[in-house]
């Protein structure tokens, strides 16, 4: 009679009290009515479809059902091809990432690859060649990002795919640089994916997007979805293709260039989105049935447990998923491309997904800004007795950058700076945008608000030494101290500065002079002549780094055989430099000279002699 009771009370409170027993199975996470989602969103995104986003998909899952499934927007402007989830192809960015760690989990538990083994043990003999350290790297470093490699953005994608090569060549062409000893600096790395996928390659004896097809696409019906787009001939689903955009001023979008990859399992998938809201579903079994996708229930617990973390109170990384602290626990991660964003996210607690796709590059307003609403935040409890923020002001540098290269230099022009605004709060700014923070546990910081583009960033935990900040960890990558002062960087900008105004100033002046001899059949002197060739040249050395640079920023997604004519250009040009000072020294005492000459000619080689140290110290000669 007692259990019969209680079950009758239950009932009744299920039945007739909203909000007692099954109430949450009629919220999302952050308590939106599920009644009111679709009116909820539809609002949401209005304020950004054409405006700041060309189109965007959003699906969303309770309990193993799509409730919610809608298109804004278009797939392709010019035609007004509406956006739809179910038909809509779109590039899914680094979201593909993690098909590599589920293909790798799954030979985890087949017995096939130890998380802590040494990953030379699955290479080939010398195929990582630019290591630095002795100690081993393991498939966990490879998931935690934390293998120690730079980025590197050459060869990474392509506008044209037929630059595309398989993915053993692609990773041997971008092999970068180890410049951190692993375990120690997260800093995301595309090529850590992609080889963790070429391991799969290794051990299955199977190109990897045959692997993905066989054991995760067709497993769980992802029927309008491709791992490697270059190699497919699926008309039906080529022909569904969403056209990818670039903002240029509100409301005005440009089409961008295509995107391939040779190491395509880092960010070449592209699919629809609810298929990826049947990936959510795959790994968010309900009760306690197993996943789909692993022969046992642990497999998936072991995945989405925590594999790194800086610290207790800082979501770290889950073999390769991003955890992240709302409401609830959730697991995700997001993707970029030349001009498509995504975010994924699921609540197994909750048995809730977010997936979010959009045709627009480097979005985050409705990628991260609705799925953080949808979500929820956990309760924000600030520290008592906290740390002064202003210990933790300073200038910072991304640990995910390019070491080796000209390209190294964007990074220095672009750091992380941290002010403090008060004892518990301080502001962060990246290129003049900025994002406020709260300390919510010692050196713990939490988003409150700002520009959109710290949204991913919701956490900053600030690793203190004696009273030094030695490393920012956020979800994504770590912050390092800044290696270079922001004096001396001035101090180069304005003599690189000045070496642009003085040689193209200097080269007008000779095409005047040079026009005046020729009108008055006057000659050069040898010495005029050297001189000549000299100022030509650091006019040539300057012009041809300014069109280096101006090609990068056009379009960065380009093959390092595209711009080494530029550094061959800067070796011959360096060596007419410097054999035109030879002569013009050599030459010195046969003359007689004035001491506006001398003036003239010592100027000459100093400018010189100081464009071509810049040039080393930036790496534009490789």
């Amino acid at each position: 009679m007692r259990n019969l009771t209680v079950m009758a009370l239950i009932l009744y409170c299920a039945l007739f009290i909203p909000g007692v027993v099954l109430a949450n199975e009629n919220l999302t996470p952050s308590g939106i009515p599920l009644k009111d989602l679709e009116s909820y969103v539809d609002e949401y995104v209005e304020e950004f479809i054409g405006e700041t986003t060309a189109g965007a998909n959003v699906v969303v899952v309770k309990d193993n059902q799509i409730v919610l499934s809608k298109g804004y927007g278009y797939a392709d402007i010019k035609s007004k091809i509406p956006m739809d989830p179910g038909t809509s192809i779109l590039e899914w960015g680094s979201v593909s990432k993690l098909f590599v760690w589920v293909s790798v989990m799954q030979l985890v538990e087949q017995g096939k690859i130890d998380l802590n083994e040494d990953i030379r043990h699955y290479l080939p003999d010398g195929f990582l060649t630019k290591l630095t350290y002795d100690e081993p790297i393991t498939m966990l470093h490879l998931m935690n990002h934390s293998a120690g490699f730079e980025d590197r953005i050459f060869d990474l994608g392509y506008a044209s795919k037929e630059k595309v090569e398989s993915l053993e060549e692609g990773l041997k062409k971008a092999e970068p640089n180890q410049i951190y000893p692993p375990g120690e600096v997260v800093a995301y790395s595309n090529f850590s994916t992609s080889l963790a996928a070429y391991i799969v390659e290794r051990i299955t004896e199977k190109e990897f997007d045959e692997y993905v097809s066989e054991n995760i696409l067709e497993i769980i019906n992802m029927n309008h979805s491709l791992i490697h787009l270059p190699k497919e001939e699926n008309e039906e689903i080529i022909q569904h293709v969403t056209k990818g955009y670039e903002l240029i001023g509100i409301g005005e979008f440009r089409e961008s260039t295509p995107f391939y990859m040779s190491m395509y399992p880092s960010g070449g998938m592209n699919g629809t989105t609810d298929d990826l809201a049947k990936f959510a579903m795959a790994l968010m079994p309900q009760g306690n049935k197993k996943s789909i996708l692993f022969d046992e229930l642990d497999t998936l617990e072991q995945m989405l447990s925590t594999s790194y973390s800086a610290n207790d109170n800082v979501p770290g990384i889950a073999h390769g998923f991003w955890e992240v602290d709302g409401k609830k626990k959730g697991f995700a991660h997001s993707g970029n491309t030349a001009a498509f964003s995504s975010n994924f996210h699921i609540v197994p607690e909750e048995n809730f997904a977010v997936i979010v796709l959009t045709n627009q590059a480097g979005e985050a307003d409705i990628t991260f800004g609705l799925t953080k609403a949808l979500i929820g935040e956990s309760v924000f409890h600030p520290v008592a007795n906290a740390p002064d923020s202003f210990d933790v002001e300073g200038t910072y540098i991304s640990a995910r950058r390019t070491d080796s290269g000209f390209l190294h230099l964007y990074y220095y022009l672009t750091p992380l700076k941290v002010k403090s605004l008060n004892e518990n709060e301080i502001q962060i700014s990246v290129m003049g945008m900025k994002g406020n923070y709260i300390q919510e546990e010692p050196y713990t910081y939490r988003f409150v608000n700002g520009d959109s583009v710290f949204l991913p960033m919701q956490t900053l935990y600030f690793q203190v030494d004696e009273g030094v900040v030695n490393q920012i960890s956020t979800t994504y990558s770590d912050f390092l101290p800044m290696d270079k002062k922001g004096e001396m960087l001035a101090a180069h900008g304005i003599l690189f500065l000045y070496c642009i105004v003085f040689f193209l100033v200097t080269a007008l002046i000779l095409l005047v002079r040079c026009s005046l001899h020729w009108r008055k059949k006057k000659a050069f002197s040898i010495m005029m002549r050297w001189n000549a060739a000299l100022h030509l040249s650091g006019m040539a050395l300057v012009v041809n780094v300014m069109v280096l640079m101006g090609r990068m920023l056009v379009n960065s997604n380009r093959a390092y055989s595209e711009i080494i004519i530029h550094f061959t250009l800067n070796y011959l040009f360096t060596f007419t430099c410097l054999l035109s000072m030879f002569f013009v020294i050599w030459n010195w005492r046969k003359e007689t000279l004035t001491k506006w000459r001398v003036i003239v000619y010592s100027l000459s080689m100093l400018s010189s002699m100081l464009l071509i140290t810049l040039l080393i110290y930036w790496q534009f000669y490789f």
